[in-house]
């Protein structure tokens, strides 16, 4: 049994590889290592699942959008489960090269959705975000919000994808289902995200930018508490089997989910800059401008149709989190 993780080398892609090898899968890793982030950073992830794990872990780098390098190099395996995590991440760059989203945010998830048709996958989970939920007022966000008004091209990929994976779901049977990550964060975390760019700039004595002034509230969500939601969604996909309707109609259920995975207890942006600098322990020197193109004031999720299916809740508290990182970040770039 193989578990195809895309995205090997990111963020999520690295812990959720590491937790399943950690567990005695066999995964199969696969990653373009761009440049839109430190590569070394991603090659040091590597290096770690590589060394702790010579046996289980397969990698390979590749562009998913590369349909005939996807299926030529992974044609031999038995993969019964593919977690897409590999996508062109960011909302701000997305208005500076939009093309990269649609090659593999788009023509990279067509190939992965072929590939989960010919490989008859047992399930396919798939990264989401909470920024197809756009500018909406709803609080707290929920999944049967309308989701129809992105305002990023990213937004709009990733509504994409879900709409994609449930014609598949219904035409093929292919179970997927789909995760709103939202504003996740932690050690080895990504360097375009504020945790790790506040951190960074208080450390070398620089300007943070503050954006709408600082009035911005975000539902932070610990990378262990998201690697627990994909273990548990893994495990449980969506069934096909056909249900009766109240006027006792059969009809067939498409196995497609989307579910939030958040911690459902949003912060302030200067609530989560006053917890870095409490554990940097150093005061920022911050740059107030307003809200920047294709960002939202607000973020909250509602996760009670998450909790329902796997008996998870995300918990971890933002002001333990962020001390975690800070500490990844003092050892990693050996800080005292």
């Amino acid at each position: 049994m193989f578990y195809l993780i895309t995205g090997a080398a990111g963020f999520i892609g690295f812990h959720l590889s590491l937790k399943l090898l950690e567990e005695g899968k066999k995964v199969i890793g696969v990653d373009n290592l761009n440049s839109y982030y430190d590569v070394n950073l991603k090659k040091s992830r590597l290096d770690l699942l590589k060394s702790k794990f010579p046996s289980n872990f397969i990698f390979y780098k590749l562009n998913i959008e590369d349909k005939e390098d996807l299926f030529g190099k992974l044609y031999e395996f038995d993969i019964d489960f593919i977690i897409n995590l590999a996508a062109q991440a960011g909302v701000r760059y997305s208005l500076i090269n939009p093309y990269s989203y649609i090659d593999s945010n788009i023509c990279g998830f067509i190939n992965i959705l072929e590939l989960s048709k010919k490989k008859k996958i047992k399930h396919l989970v798939y990264a989401s975000s909470s920024s197809v939920y756009g500018g909406n007022t709803n609080i707290p966000f929920k999944e049967s919000d309308p989701v129809d008004s992105p305002v990023s091209l990213y937004a709009a990929t990733k509504k994409s994808n879900e709409l994609m994976a449930h014609t598949y779901s219904h035409l093929f049977g292919i179970p997927s289902t789909g995760l709103r990550f939202f504003t996740v964060y932690g050690p080895w975390g990504r360097p375009d995200m504020a945790l790790f760019i506040f951190t960074k700039a208080i450390f070398e004595g620089r300007k943070i930018d503050v954006f709408n002034y600082g009035d911005m509230t975000r539902d932070f969500t610990y990378i262990d508490d998201v690697i627990e939601s994909l273990r548990r969604v893994i495990k449980k996909p969506p069934s096909s089997m056909q249900k009766k309707k109240s006027d006792n109609k059969t009809i067939k259920n498409v196995p497609h989910h989307i579910f939030n995975v958040g911690n459902s207890d949003p912060k302030t942006l200067i609530e989560y800059i006053n917890l870095i600098e409490k554990y940097v322990g150093k005061e920022a020197d911050k740059n107030y401008l307003p809200i920047q193109p294709g960002d939202v004031q607000t973020t909250y999720a509602n996760t009670s149709s998450l909790e329902s299916w796997i008996n998870f809740k995300p918990n971890t508290s933002l002001e333990k989190g962020i001390d975690s990182f800070i500490k990844w970040y003092r050892k990693f770039y050996d800080i005292l």
